[in-house]
């Protein structure tokens, strides 16, 4: 079961649930792996004492144009969607824009000449890194420079999948909606939004929503700092029908805990009920999904 944790926009809580809720399913299940998709800056690992096991170089497509074959026929430009080609006949030029290529290969498709032939550059990097309880964390990290983090997130999540099998993955998302949220989110079988009731954490949490609607995605809330601000998150929720499965207060000892890198549900029994609840309900979501694929079968 892939599950994301993921948020309208940064600094609500993310990787706090999600490192927290790892330490927490590891113990009661030693199949559960973190997969860092956060890929500009990861940072689960601050939280989880880690050795390196293993790392694997992330590279991607990039055209290489013989000038010798070119006829400057300008049908790469006219296949390229990202703008990334440049076609001047008269001048008998035909380049690439490194920062706009996506790596597609629409391009070298398109090229009835065979003058474009394929490279790969270096856009990131895999490490698998092992916790001192024996536990398992894919962290992703993209190159300097990189335009996008989309290949690097695909990579990290395929990595995870091929070289550590698990019956449960905890995908923590990169913030925002843009295509590296959809990317980490788009094949996960459960969404865990970390929102906090300010007007800021309600527009992006109504963003972030839809967004799910119009993927078909399920998926749930957790209310971090929930007792401060107002109820107007509550009633859009309430509105919506979507299940708020946990409410975390604000509180200077979890502030205090998080900043010093450390677990709360190590360091700070009372408020591990909180994680608790946040396991609870996917396990009843999975058991929920699993009666409806028995059915149809």
């Amino acid at each position: 079961m892939k599950i994301s944790i993921a948020s309208g926009k940064g600094g609500t809580g993310k990787t706090f649930v999600s490192t927290n809720l790892f330490r927490l399913m590891h113990q009661h299940t030693p199949s559960v792996v973190l997969v860092d998709c956060d890929v500009e800056v990861p940072n689960s690992h601050v939280f989880l004492e880690t050795t390196d096991r293993q790392s694997h170089i992330v590279t991607d497509f990039r055209p290489v144009i013989d000038l010798d074959k070119c006829r400057f026929c300008g049908k790469c430009v006219e296949y390229c969607h990202y703008n990334a080609m440049l076609c001047v006949p008269s001048a008998h030029m035909t380049k690439m824009l490194p920062d706009l290529c996506h790596g597609c290969t629409a391009c070298m498709v398109a090229c009835p000449h065979g003058a474009i032939s394929a490279s790969n550059l270096e856009i990131g990097q895999v490490t698998a890194k092992e916790t001192t309880d024996g536990s398992i964390l894919i962290e992703g990290r993209m190159a300097v420079n990189t335009s996008s983090g989309v290949p690097v997130i695909h990579d990290t999540v395929a990595f995870a999948e091929k070289e550590y099998p698990a019956d449960y993955y905890l995908l923590d998302s990169p913030p925002g909606t843009s295509c590296p949220f959809i990317q980490t989110t788009a094949k996960s079988d459960l969404v865990i939004l970390v929102t906090e009731p300010t007007p800021f954490g309600l527009s992006d949490l109504i963003q972030a929503m839809d967004t799910l609607d119009s993927l078909g995605k399920p998926y749930c809330v957790v209310i971090n700092r929930a007792d401060m601000g107002d109820d107007q998150m509550e009633q859009v929720l309430a509105d919506r029908g979507v299940d708020v499965i946990a409410r975390i207060p604000f509180s200077r000892e979890i502030a205090s805990c998080y900043a010093g890198g450390q677990l709360v549900v190590d360091e700070l029994p009372a408020y591990r009920s909180y994680f608790e609840q946040i396991l609870e309900h996917i396990r009843l979501i999975e058991a929920n999904q699993q009666h409806t694929k028995d059915k149809a079968l």
